[in-house]
């Protein structure tokens, strides 16, 4: 199965994945791919969310080891700051987000790695936190982790879980669709938490 887990910004989905692959790691279920945390700090500036916290960036923690990379930064604080690069991917796509190209190659390898040593791998989730524009849309981005997806289920990863903006899970279903014959859209809430849970006891 491949669960595309979608919904609004800023609702906790990758919160919500965190405690789902510690549940799942509980059950001796491994989960290998890569989360997105953001970067957070408190402010009362004009980015700040209702909760009074600001977004500067993104990290990419890979799974299973944990290592964490810097991934995204605010477009406007890169330009600020003179680390935006105009000829990078992200750039080119005109996201609001800036992706140091180096930062893409890196979470790259690490599926590249995933993928290599997949036969040593105990059934577990596979976890691409997430597939965007550069994906979807470009051909670009995390291709190696777009190619892991693309094999459809295996024995190292029976199921797989996406996170997917809403607008672009119509384009993911019909880029995955001939590798997963089933694939369940779903939102961070306790109904979704439980059906991953019964695919791996099933």
């Amino acid at each position: 199965m491949l669960f595309l887990l979608t919904g609004e910004v800023q609702i906790g989905k990758t919160r919500w994945l965190e405690s789902l692959v510690a549940e799942l790691g509980a059950f001796g279920v491994p989960c290998a791919g890569v989360l997105a945390p953001g970067q957070w700090v408190p402010s009362t500036g004009p980015h700040a969310d209702a909760n009074g916290f600001e977004k500067l960036g993104i990290d990419n923690v890979l799974l299973p080891g944990g290592e964490r990379v810097p991934f995204a930064r605010r477009g406007d604080l890169a330009r600020a700051d003179g680390t935006f690069d105009e000829e990078c991917q992200a750039a080119k796509a005109e996201l609001a987000w800036h992706i140091d190209d180096a930062a893409i190659d890196r979470v790259n390898a690490h599926f590249d790695e995933i993928t290599a040593h997949a036969s040593a791998v105990a059934p577990g989730l596979l976890i691409v936190d997430e597939l965007g524009r550069l994906e979807i849309w470009r051909n670009g981005g995390l291709t190696s982790a777009v190619a892991l997806l693309a094999q459809g289920p295996t024995a190292a990863f029976p199921h797989a879980l996406a996170v997917v903006r809403d607008y672009l899970l119509d384009d993911t279903e019909a880029l995955l669709a001939p590798a997963w014959p089933e694939i369940a859209r779903i939102s961070p809430n306790d109904a979704a938490r439980e059906a991953i849970l019964a695919a791996f006891e099933s």
